[in-house]
């Protein structure tokens, strides 16, 4: 199954369960309205609110961006004065940083021979010094560790990203979530022989999907199940012999 472009979604995807990627990117199956959980809605539309609100000074103009996106979104009373808190926190991180240069940045860069990585960056922002910071929002409950994010797969791909684009040694560059709800900023730099090791594995995952044939995507039963959008259509839970 040739492909010639993989993204961290893919990535994940392919290792999650190969039919689950068959559905998503080889049968293009939309995904049905009610996996779109109030998490992802809420999620979304404090993303738009940051993105949109990048060059605000006042709480006034961030409410006023909030008003006019959160139509967009359909996001449960449950988290009723949250967008607030995420503003009030975003306002005092966003007062101490440098210059932004990219906001939902999106990206295709070339990793080895034919094959290409490609995304969509939160935020990049370039110091006085010269150095790039990447920023990932994050709305969810559980925050990761430091010694999580050396674990983070699209962080990395992020930072070979921005080395690429702006002609930056990896070690000029600096990965981080924040979590606007608590005003959290954890950060990681990575090693040039990390982010080697990383895209050795894009390449392999890559070769792995292009010896796949469409009959091969078999599910697999794990701990991503219950939060799949296609389990409905899934024969692990739709046995027609049961």
């Amino acid at each position: 199954m040739y492909i010639k472009t993989i993204s961290e979604s893919k990535y994940q995807t392919f290792k999650q369960c190969k039919l689950k990627y068959r559905y998503r990117y080889v049968d293009r199956l939309p995904e049905p309205e009610e996996s779109n959980t109030d998490a992802l809605h809420f999620g979304s539309y404090i993303h738009k609110i940051l993105e949109d609100g990048v060059n605000a000074k006042t709480q006034d103009e961030m409410r006023l961006i909030a008003e006019e996106v959160k139509g967009s979104y359909k996001v449960s009373k449950k988290y009723e004065g949250k967008d607030l808190k995420c503003i009030d926190n975003f306002l005092s991180f966003n007062a101490n940083l440098g210059e932004t240069v990219g906001t939902e940045l999106v990206f295709e860069v070339p990793v080895k021979d034919d094959i290409t990585l490609n995304g969509v960056i939160d935020r990049v922002i370039k110091g006085n010094d010269g150095g790039y910071l990447v920023i990932d929002y994050k709305t969810s409950k559980r925050e990761k560790s430091k010694v999580e994010l050396y674990q983070d797969t699209q962080l990395k791909g992020y930072v070979y990203a921005i080395s690429k684009l702006y002609g930056v040694p990896i070690s000029n560059i600096v990965a981080a979530h924040y979590y606007p709800l608590t005003n959290n900023f954890v950060h990681v730099q990575y090693s040039v022989p990390q982010i080697n090791a990383h895209l050795r594995k894009i390449v392999d995952e890559v070769w792995k999907i292009r010896k796949k044939k469409k009959e091969e995507m078999k599910p697999s039963r794990n701990d991503f199940c219950n939060w799949c959008a296609y389990k409905s259509a899934c024969p692990e839970f739709n046995d027609p012999m049961q």
